[in-house]
């Protein structure tokens, strides 16, 4: 079949990212329209791509596409853009949306095998946890090879004929990696906590002398403070210490960093009125904390290279139930505590 002409209609991207390219990043990272920031599924133009250019595959999340072709300056390819529902490659391999049935659906929508004359496709390395290739070559034609796991490797990967070094195979998840997913954990977890922060202030103002709105303040603002504490560690320092914190559950991890959150305010909380002032207040914050700090962590699961759907599957049903458990009773013990004091 003869090939054919460079259509028109392939839109052609930049290299260089813009002011808009990074601000939409930025949001992102903080959840401000993450599932909306994507591209359109589809074949793009870097440079002037011919029949012999190379093809390369990535997913529709807008980061993922931005990281893939700011590394490709000065070169001549093709982007096969995935429809993955907005998701980076690595989870939407998890997920089943990067997959095999996926790549053919789109290489048939644009007519690749009339547009380049090879039958190669490129993927990331990442995304092999969904795709079967033979079922890639065996639904349309094209052999898939994967790529580093890093796109900043791409262009060493080119210039050796799509040949990878031991390094290239590497998945490294360092500390500048876990501290910019920090953001992402921390504010969905906030918009879950400050309803909750409004309750534990609210009920403060309960005693057995009936309802005191001096109380609800004083009480009220001291277990908020606490929650938002344990919240902000579990959602920041278990990213960040994660490498160092014992154990191989991130459960656990977080059982660590919420014991450690309620000593510190323990030590520098006790007997100060309000706050940890009576036994069964303290005990309610010392099964409140690590079960708090425990479920963030386990949340951080997915953004994380430590951890298998297996793994986290047998852990979550160990782990959620004593999660439940120990917050619901340290709730319970709190709410008694009103009526304590």
């Amino acid at each position: 079949m003869d090939l054919l002409q460079l259509p028109g209609d392939v839109p052609q991207v930049g290299t260089t990212l813009t002011f808009a390219d990074r601000l939409g990043r930025w949001k992102a990272r903080w959840g401000i329209g993450r599932m909306h920031y994507r591209v359109a599924p589809g074949l793009y133009r870097v440079g002037a791509p011919t029949a012999d250019s190379p093809v390369l595959v990535t997913a529709n999340y807008k980061m993922s596409f931005d990281r893939l072709r700011a590394e490709l300056g000065g070169r001549h390819l093709w982007i096969l853009v995935l429809d993955t529902r907005g998701i980076n490659v690595w989870c939407a391999a998890g997920k089943g949306t990067f997959c095999a049935e996926e790549i053919t659906r789109r290489v048939r929508a644009v007519q690749l095998d009339r547009l380049v004359s090879h039958r190669t496709l490129i993927l990331p390395q990442l995304s092999a946890p969904g795709v079967a290739a033979h079922e890639v070559k065996r639904q349309c034609g094209f052999s898939v090879v994967y790529g580093p796991v890093r796109a900043t490797d791409l262009p060493a990967f080119l210039d050796a004929d799509l040949q990878k070094t031991p390094e290239m195979r590497t998945v490294r998840f360092p500390l500048a990696d876990r501290a910019a997913l920090v953001p992402m954990e921390l504010v969905p977890a906030l918009k879950y906590t400050l309803p909750v922060a409004v309750c534990f202030f609210l009920i403060a103002g309960v005693g057995r002398d009936g309802y005191a709105w001096s109380r609800a303040v004083q009480v009220g603002g001291w277990s908020v403070a606490l929650l938002l504490a344990v919240v902000a560690a579990g959602s920041a320092l278990v990213p960040v210490l994660l490498p160092w914190l014992p154990g191989r559950a991130f459960s656990l991890k977080g059982v660590w960093v919420g014991w450690a959150v309620f000593l510190a305010a323990a030590a520098m909380l006790w007997n100060q009125p309000g706050a940890m002032d009576h036994a069964t207040v303290v005990v309610a914050w010392a099964l409140i904390m690590p079960a708090v700090a425990s479920i963030l962590a386990m949340n951080f699961t997915g953004a994380s290279t430590y951890t298998s759907l297996s793994g986290v599957r047998r852990e979550m049903r160990i782990a959620v139930p004593l999660q439940v458990v120990a917050t619901v009773g340290g709730v319970a013990l709190w709410i008694a505590g009103r009526f304590a004091v």
